[in-house]
């Protein structure tokens, strides 16, 4: 099964708990509060997520978190990357050199060209759509047909 890791899951609530108080400095405590996830996982997240400069952190007694930037500027594959580095559904999609078996493959440029859907479609939702009500099927197949249609070029 492909999925991203359950911190990289609970790094995308947190941001969205964020965004959704975009005026607003949230605790630590805040925000584990309202995404119902522990106070020790939520304080490991954020540093990640500061790390990668997706929030910004204050000191002091109304310390705490906020965005980096507003929600739309922020997409779903920042927050992948800053928990779990490049996306690649293979190692030799994302980087030259890390196969003995790379210049023989027959399907190294097939994963290659996966890989570049799989990155455009991330980075097509920003954590603004993230806030929204899901979409029903049919938008979702109309929005995935315009984005094949974008990489196909």
């Amino acid at each position: 099964m492909l999925r991203v890791s359950r911190l990289t899951d609970y790094a995308t609530v947190v941001m969205t708990c964020i965004a959704a108080h975009p005026d607003d400095v949230l605790s630590t405590a805040q925000i584990a509060d309202e995404a119902h996830l522990e106070l020790p996982t939520v304080s490991k997240l954020l540093k990640s997520l500061g790390h990668a400069g997706l929030v910004e952190s204050f000191r002091g007694v109304n310390g705490g978190y906020r965005l980096a930037r507003p929600a739309h500027a922020i997409n779903l594959a920042e927050i992948v990357e800053a928990m779990e580095g490049p996306i690649g559904m293979t190692e030799c999609g994302t980087t030259d050199g890390q196969c003995e078996r790379e210049a023989q493959c027959g399907v190294r440029g097939s994963w290659q060209r996966i890989n570049h859907v799989l990155d455009g479609a991330l980075r097509a939702v920003s954590l603004a759509d993230m806030l929204r009500p899901p979409a029903r099927p049919a938008e979702v197949t109309v929005a995935l047909s315009a984005l094949k249609g974008r990489t196909t070029a």
